[in-house]
């Protein structure tokens, strides 16, 4: 345990920096993790942190300063193919998003092995994988870039809100009412995309799922409308993320794993919270 006060580091930028961060990602990662978990694509996030992981490897070669030059096109153009290949007969969403996951994670460690850049390749890789660092190094320009992509992610959930409702529930209903269902789905993934590069600041590339899956099930626990389900997750994100920020921060654990840990805390709270409320 750090013999520095709560308030000692809430008075320190870095902290402040990745509070602001965790905060806006988390909201964002929970407001659509609600429709990924209801079309059964949650583990998406997963997928697309995998191939993130590949493109950060293969920005590591041409020694950039920033990664997100090359991550964050890969990771959009592979979320575009997964909607597409996940629509095919021939390769099926969980398969094609399994197929993309492992193949990025394999060539991305092997690329990292091959033209190393670093010494301690075992530590950049854990680091990239479960975030252990990166969130406590922001600089103010990673801040402001989160703040501004969240505000527009915010606003295009918040104008889109019955669209993304509708193509959840039934995309041939709304593909019957005139409204282009493929695009909206398009939309979702892309969103979904940029969210997951920003997130692996925060948790990592093996911990993303979390982010989305959990605020969402443990909502589900208690309501059952679209909306409170939607409302409660945002909350609850908010909540654990800064409470797993701060726990890891006083007691020097892992971030990534800490907030998961959290969510999982979380999790069997509202669902044990859920069989209460809704007994009988």
């Amino acid at each position: 345990m750090n013999s520095l006060s709560l308030m000692d580091y809430l008075n320190m930028p870095f902290v402040q920096y990745a509070l602001i961060v965790g905060i806006l990602i988390s909201l964002c990662a929970s407001l659509f993790g609600v429709s990924l978990v209801l079309k059964r694509f949650s583990f998406i996030g997963d997928g697309l942190s995998h191939v993130a992981f590949g493109a950060i490897a293969v920005a590591s070669i041409f020694n950039l300063s920033n990664d997100m030059v090359v991550t964050m096109p890969v990771t959009i153009m592979t979320a575009i193919l997964l909607l597409k290949s996940g629509q095919n007969t021939k390769v099926k969403g969980d398969a094609a998003i399994a197929m993309f996951s492992v193949s990025a994670m394999a060539l991305g460690y092997l690329i990292l092995n091959i033209f190393k850049t670093s010494t301690n390749l075992a530590g950049d890789v854990c680091d990239t994988l479960f975030g252990s660092v990166a969130i406590i190094t922001l600089k103010k320009s990673d801040v402001i870039l989160t703040v501004v992509v969240a505000i527009l992610v915010i606003l295009f959930y918040i104008l889109f809100y019955n669209r993304i409702f509708s193509v959840t529930f039934d995309e041939s209903f709304t593909q019957a009412t005139g409204k282009n269902a493929g695009l909206y789905n398009l939309m979702i993934a892309v969103v979904t995309a940029v969210i997951i590069v920003l997130a692996m600041n925060l948790v990592g590339s093996l911990l993303i799922s979390a982010l989305i899956i959990f605020p969402a099930l443990s909502a589900m626990r208690i309501f059952y409308s679209f909306k409170g389900v939607v409302i409660y997750a945002g909350i609850l994100s908010v909540l654990v993320t800064t409470s797993g920020l701060l726990i890891s921060i006083l007691c020097t654990t892992p971030v990534g794993a800490t907030i998961v840990a959290c969510d999982i805390v979380v999790f069997f709270v509202s669902a044990i919270i859920g069989i209460i409320l809704h007994r009988g």
